[in-house]
Parts: structure tokens; sequence; C-alpha cells
């Protein structure tokens, strides 16, 4: 995907307009009782180095148009939640809990009772919110990341996983289930507008660079879509060149050229011009590839094998794999993120009722903590960012 709309460069001036113009979106919005505790304004946006791009409008401007991840070093915490509490959040999908734990100390602090099923731990677009995606309880658990409690459950059918448009107006819900991506307002989470698919799992996704379009990932059926963000449309839809192929986790490169698709039956990435939306190439990684996580100097991603127990490591410059680490005792790396000082990567071990904090220098293993059954999508809270285009955490 090559850089899109190349415009005029923006005065500072001008940007801040574009941030001063931005909606807020608490995660629990005054109609619930978390929104108040959580607040309504958007969060704090540090001042742009540059703005090239005629992206979404709405949309914060990018900060670097080499690098869509610029705002996410190390230890570069917006604001609203540099005093929040450092903690790792599990979602239990078979206990219908969440795990919380202490990164500093590997130990954990609470077990949180939720809905049925939850999926996926994810941060608000204002970054206020966590929100647990209870796919079959039908509803999302707020849960308030400066306090760790859990406020009153919203009715939301079928959430699978979670999104947030660039532009913090709506929330996208990936009704795997129902077969539809569902626009949301995302301070009430009331429906703007239901989007139906003939694909089967939609799961989940990842936004260009100027953040017009994503690219949807449908693990049941082996597609990958293109949808319109402003039209709320689906624009594009392929079939991966690969019997039984199940396409996961879904990230754009730094530069915002290509997009990476996991597929855990595939066992490898699938790399993908956005823009055109051509046929992807493949890349072996290991079996059961699921999660992308991106370093925080923007220079490599790691890829979560599940089905062997191990993390590849790809070199965004190079364009291929340069490490493997492997488990010790092996395990069912999945879903997961970075700590906030780049230093851990954390990972649920889906299948083994544990979570695994591993050393982004040596790939070693610094800590294998039991938590419940069936950990599935936790999220590293906080994170440096200045808002959350949703899932575990894809920071912008």
């Amino acid at each position: 995907m090559h850089p899109t709309r190349i415009a005029r460069a923006l005065t500072a001036g001008a940007a801040c307009l574009v941030l001063t113009a931005l909606p807020a979106c608490s995660g629990g919005g005054a109609k619930h009782q978390t929104g108040e505790a959580l607040g309504s304004k958007a969060p704090a946006q540090p001042e742009p180095k540059q703005q090239a791009f005629d992206g979404l409008p709405g949309m914060p401007p990018v900060l670097d148009p080499a690098d869509v991840y610029a705002a996410d070093r190390p230890g570069r915490l917006s604001p609203v939640v540099k005093d929040f509490p450092s903690r790792v959040y599990v979602p239990n999908t078979n206990s219908n809990t969440v795990t919380v734990i202490d990164p500093k100390t590997y130990k954990v602090l609470e077990t949180i009772p939720v809905g049925r099923q939850p999926q996926h731990v994810v941060p608000s677009w204002d970054l206020r919110t966590l929100w647990v995606n209870n796919d079959l309880g039908n509803s999302l658990t707020p849960i308030d990341p400066r306090t760790g409690k859990a406020g009153k459950p919203v009715d939301v059918h079928d959430p699978y996983n979670l999104y947030f448009t660039p532009d913090g107006k709506y929330a996208v819900v990936m009704a795997s289930k129902d077969r539809q991506l569902v626009f949301r307002d995302a301070h009430t989470m009331k429906v703007a507008k239901t989007v139906p698919v003939s694909c089967a799992g939609v799961n989940h996704a990842d936004f260009s660079m100027d953040g017009r379009y994503f690219i949807v990932s449908c693990e049941f059926s082996g597609e990958l879509l293109k949808v319109d963000t402003a039209g709320m449309k689906v624009v594009g839809r392929q079939k991966l060149d690969r019997s039984g192929a199940m396409p996961q986790d879904v990230k754009v490169s730094p530069d915002g050229k290509r997009f990476y698709v996991a597929d855990m039956v595939a066992n490898g990435l699938w790399v993908l011009d956005g823009d055109t939306f051509g046929k992807p190439a493949f890349l072996p990684t290991g079996k059961g590839a699921h999660g992308l996580y991106v370093s925080r100097d923007s220079r490599e991603m790691y890829v979560s094998n599940r089905g062997e127990g191990t993390v590849s490591v790809f070199d965004f410059a190079k364009g291929k794999l340069t490490r493997k680490w492997r488990l010790p005792q092996g395990g069912s790396p999945d879903m997961g993120g970075v700590s906030a000082d780049g230093k851990v990567l954390w990972l649920s071990g889906r299948y083994h009722s544990e979570v695994y904090a591993i050393d982004t220098r040596t790939g070693a293993q610094l800590a294998r903590i039991k938590v419940g059954s069936g950990p599935h999508g936790l999220a590293v809270y906080p994170q440096p960012g200045r808002y959350s285009l949703g899932h575990t955490g894809i920071f912008r």
C-alpha cells in the first residue's frame, strides 16, 4: 500500500484545529455508570512533527508519514494514561473471567467475573476504558484502568472483537457468528450501521495509514475484505490461495505500504498491498501463526506461532524472518501485546491456561503464569500512543 492522497502540509495551527475538533469518545459514555468516572474528553495530543496526508476527516494528524507507529515509542504515554497502574488483563474464555497480573512481580492480583466467553480486552479510542468482549454473553464489560473496577455491562450482540475508526466516531464490532460488521456510536454503543458480509468468521483488522480503509480477515472461509471507513461498506473481497486458509491477526507495515495477515492453517503470513488489494504473497513462519505485534522501534514484528510454541521475529527493512524463539516446555502463544518500555512481549497460552512473558531482546521466557481456562486476547495496559484502534491494543 503506497501512501494515498498526498496533500498540502498543514501548518501547526491548522493541525491544532483538527485536534480540537475531534469528538470525545469515552469508553462508557454518559449513559452508563462508568462514563462520568472515566471522563468524556478526547485524549491530549502531542504536537505533530508533520502532516502530509489527506487522511480520514477527524483523524489525528499523522506524526510521521514514514512510520504509522511513530507515537508508540518506549514510555511515550499519553497524559490520559500516564498515572494508570501497569497491568496485564487476561480474558479467560472458558472461565468467564479476566485475570489481572502485575507485570513487575508476575503475580496475579485479581480475578474479575465478566460475561460469557470473553474473547478480547480492548482499549477504547480515547484510552480511558478497557472493553471486555463477552462474545456469547452478548455484552461488553467496561473496566476502568485507573481503578481496575468493572462497570455495568453494555448490551452488544456477538462482540467477538472490537475496533475503533481512526476519527474516534465509531466502534466496529466484528460480529463473527452474525456475519456482520456493526458500526456503533463510540460513546453509547448505539448501532449506526450494520454491514452484512458474505464471508464467514470476521475476526481481525487493521487500518491504512490514512485511515480511509481497513483490511478484515475472515477465518472460517479463508477470505479478506477491504472496507471503506467513511462509507462503512465493503469495497473488496478475495479468497486466499491456500486450501483451508484460516487468516487471523492483521497489521499494517510501519511505512503503510503492506498489510500482514497471520494464517494459522497456512502457517505463516500473507503479505498484501492494501491499496491495490491484489493477490498477496506468502511467507512461512511456523505452525499456527496467529498474533502480530510491532516492536517499539518499528523495526520488527513478533509472530506468535500457536501450534508449535514459538515466536518468529520479522524484520521490516529486510522483509524476512531473522530469529525464532522457542518457549521452554512448549506452549500455545496466542494474543497479547508489548510492554510500554518495549522490553517484554506478553502472550496468552490459549490451550495451557497460562500467560508468557518473553524478553524481546533475547527471546528468553521471563515468566509463565497460571490463569483461567482458555486465555485469549490479553491486553497490556497502558501502552504508548495517542489513541487506540482497538483489538488488544493497536495504537497510533
